[in-house]
């Protein structure tokens, strides 16, 4: 089974590429789906989050995402608590999943993950791309989604710079224009690599029916949760 890793910062767009893979057929796991599923209420990470943190941060039984975003992205030692919780639960889920896939005979899966770590996600990873968008851009994005400059700002900083996920990644994906030239991108970057294995999939430059042909800004930044503990 060949196993796709994707990965980016807060409003570059790693879950549009997700997603395009998906519209061609490919099977693809969201770490960001996982985490708000293990949040939720009766999630199995919320009672040592409310341990963690306190009661004050859960809220009719699920985590206070508004709450926790405010405290976590003026606070790294929090930033890191947060990930340690949540994320031990979303690879283990995620890793589940994969040997389910991978049981079932799947040629191919792709994994959506905000922060490349190492156990669960590189080292089951095949290949990794890495999408990227400049920084204004993002701002814009993330803007026109209802965040405040200042938000964005703080988590952008909290994150991994462009050079270290380039160093993480196989390839980069340049995501600064349309949904057209994305999809380009991925035709030639990740559907070459599909094609060198004989995997088959459909055409990245498929466009769906109810997709419109415009940037990619609204469709990267409405695909955002509302915390990104990258």
């Amino acid at each position: 089974m060949y196993v796709i890793g994707i990965t980016g910062g807060i409003g570059s767009g790693k879950t549009t590429v997700a997603n395009v893979l998906s519209e061609a057929g490919i099977k693809v796991i969201c770490a960001d789906k996982i985490s708000r599923a293990v949040t939720e209420k009766g999630g199995v990470a919320i009672p040592e989050l409310s341990e963690t943190f306190g009661p004050e941060f859960i809220k009719d039984g699920a985590l206070d995402r508004r709450k926790t975003a405010s405290l976590v992205f003026r606070d790294r030692k929090a930033l890191d608590r947060l990930n340690r919780i949540v994320h031990k639960h979303v690879l283990d889920q995620m890793g589940e999943e994969l040997d389910q896939l991978e049981a079932k005979r799947a040629k191919v899966v792709a994994l959506d993950v905000p922060i490349p770590v190492r156990h669960g996600f590189l080292d089951r990873s095949d290949v990794v791309f890495t999408v990227w968008s400049d920084d204004d851009i993002r701002l814009k994005r993330l803007v026109k989604r209802g965040l405040s400059r200042s938000d964005v700002l703080q988590r952008m900083a909290m994150q991994m710079s462009r050079e270290e996920y380039r160093e993480i990644a196989d390839a980069e994906i340049v995501n600064n224009g349309t949904i057209e030239d994305l999809r380009r991108q991925v035709e030639d970057i990740i559907g070459s690599r599909l094609r060198e294995r004989g995997i088959r999939y459909k055409s990245f430059l498929a466009v769906p029916e109810d997709e419109p042909a415009s940037d990619t800004a609204a469709t990267a930044a409405s695909q955002l949760s509302d915390v990104e503990a990258e």
